[in-house]
């Protein structure tokens, strides 16, 4: 629970590289996400070279900030493993997260961006990452030791719970 209460988006990082096995660790942590059908579309591109993470920021108007980032996956899903169509934007989504809350749980900073729905993005970013026609690249998540650091409010919210017929 602290990891998830914890968790913020960290934007500035360390010059330090991440071991290899703390990447194994968050890549193990993704593919551990629940999918539909235990379908477990995704595959990930895990990025260090600092010309594709400046590219990437060359095209991703709100990744400004894999310039400075030691590391950057990608989380992407293999249509072709459809089983359960439609729902791998979910499964996705449960990876990316899952990846975000072991890299707070390890001391690394992250953020989520957002790739998917948007053709244009997934387009250029597939191209730089020369992911396969069959592939969509759904997120990124851009990953280092902070040198930032957040506040983490209470995000709590009663006027958003709905108790039975409470609407």
């Amino acid at each position: 629970m602290k990891a998830i209460f914890e968790r913020r988006s960290i934007r500035k990082y360390q010059d330090r590289e991440i071991p290899r096995e703390i990447i194994e660790d968050l890549l193990r942590a993704g593919m551990c996400a629940p999918s539909a059908v235990n379908e477990r579309p995704w595959h990930f591109i895990v990025m260090r070279n600092r010309d594709v993470l400046n590219r990437i920021a060359d095209v991703h108007p709100y990744a400004q900030m894999v310039r400075e980032a030691p590391l950057v996956i990608a989380v992407c899903s293999d249509l072709s493993l459809e089983r359960a169509p439609g729902y791998w934007s979910q499964d996705c989504s449960a990876a990316t997260e899952n990846i975000l809350l072991e890299a707070r749980d390890k001391g690394i900073g992250s953020v989520w961006l957002g790739v998917h729905p948007n053709q244009e993005r997934k387009q250029e970013l597939g191209f730089i990452m020369n992911v396969p026609e069959n592939v969509e690249v759904f997120s990124l998540i851009s990953l280092g030791y902070p040198a930032e650091e957040k506040i983490t409010p209470d995000r709590y919210d009663e006027s958003r719970v709905h108790w039975e017929n409470s609407w």
